[in-house]
């Protein structure tokens, strides 16, 4: 039961954000600007010494968090540790982090595109694959957009209701942060396990090899003291 109802709400946070994602903004002129989603998750490849950035737009008073988590790397070098950096839309710095996995959350000051960017500067022999999970999300009807009106009386039904469903949907939110968190986890855990069995494949491959190789080896020169020539009339040991 408890499943069904964790992805009922999940599909519901999913219409919700896709719906505000489609909201236009007013920009220069009669273009109207399309913000895109309020939260993302997906995993990169990031290649030797190389770097990946992206934008995220959040509007004041809301709530931005990004977290990231090294996967798996691919090549000649194993070190999994990236450099995570957040820019205001005008460039300053928020935050960093360098680490196998991290967190960068802030409150938004401003209107407009966050950049967001990731470093594999540690690794210039070797890819990363990184897992991505961030967005914004918003506290009570700012949501909307909509200047505050005067609070109705704690007995008017809709009321009730509208606060009661903003309560709801901010505790699934926060649920499917905390999923995406395991789901980092799990992923990192299982490259992590198949990479140490295959390590211990090759490793023990090689070494049965190494068993034979010398058994044969070792068979082959006790049979060489052994070997005792043939003697004939015109081929006889000397003494």
């Amino acid at each position: 039961m408890f499943p069904l109802l964790f992805g009922a709400g999940l599909v519901v946070l999913n219409l919700v954000t896709s719906a505000r994602s489609q909201e236009p903004l007013s920009g220069s002129g009669d273009q109207l600007l399309f913000h895109g989603a309020d939260r993302s998750d997906f995993a990169i490849m990031i290649p030797p010494a190389g770097i990946e950035c992206f934008w995220q737009f959040a509007r004041q008073t809301g709530y931005f968090y990004f977290s990231y988590e090294v996967q798996r790397t691919l090549g000649m070098s194993h070190d999994r540790h990236v450099a995570a950096t957040a820019h205001t839309p005008q460039g300053f710095l928020i935050d960093s982090s360098q680490n196998v996995r991290g967190q960068i959350n802030f409150s938004i000051k401003e209107t407009g595109f966050y950049q967001l960017c990731l470093k594999n500067q540690q690794n210039h022999f070797g890819s990363v694959q990184v897992y991505l999970n961030f967005g914004v999300f918003y506290e009570g009807p700012e949501m909307d957009h909509k200047q505050k009106n005067e609070r109705k009386q704690l007995n008017d039904t809709l009321d009730a209701i509208e606060e009661s469903t903003q309560k709801v949907q901010n505790n699934i939110f926060h649920m499917w942060r905390y999923y995406n968190f395991a789901r980092m986890r799990k992923t990192a855990d299982f490259f992590l396990l198949q990479s140490n069995h295959n390590y211990v494949n090759w490793w023990s491959t090689a070494q049965s090899l190494v068993i034979v190789l010398s058994g044969i080896l070792q068979l082959y020169f006790l049979k060489r003291l052994f070997n005792v020539p043939k003697t004939t009339d015109t081929k006889k040991p000397r003494c």
